[in-house]
């Protein structure tokens, strides 16, 4: 069964920041579904700068499977987020991903290496390996 990895708008937006990043990995990986929310979209859209990162970020997502967004937004017991990252977790654990991978270590880095409802968060580099 592949991988189901779920992208934290801060990778979609590191994506799309140089032609020659490798985070673009992600994308060439065999047996691995690469999912993301509308709302994570939406937020790495705001946060590119460049007509050029935007092309790139639009094409990187047509290759992404995009989510539902989650129906709850109760986080589970001891997880502590900012509210502007609860849908992200929630539509990963919802999504039935395998993994989060984010850079966002102030908000998410607590959890690093660690999983929530089965979906074990990691930094890209950490996935990559």
């Amino acid at each position: 069964m592949s991988d189901r990895v779920f992208l934290d708008a801060n990778i979609l937006v590191s994506a799309a920041w140089r032609p020659d990043n490798g985070l673009l990995a992600l994308w060439r990986l065999t047996d691995v579904t690469l999912r993301t929310s509308a709302y994570a979209i939406v937020e790495a859209d705001r946060n590119v700068r460049t007509p050029e990162q935007r092309t790139r970020l639009h094409r990187l997502v047509q290759r992404l499977e995009i989510v539902d967004e989650p129906r709850s937004a109760r986080l589970p017991v001891d997880i502590r987020l900012p509210l502007k990252d609860v849908p992200i977790l929630m539509a990963a654990i919802q999504a039935s991903a395998n993994y989060l991978l984010t850079g966002d270590r102030d908000h998410f880095g607590a959890y690093f290496d660690k999983r929530i409802e089965d979906v074990h968060i990691l930094r890209p580099a950490a996935y990559l390996n």
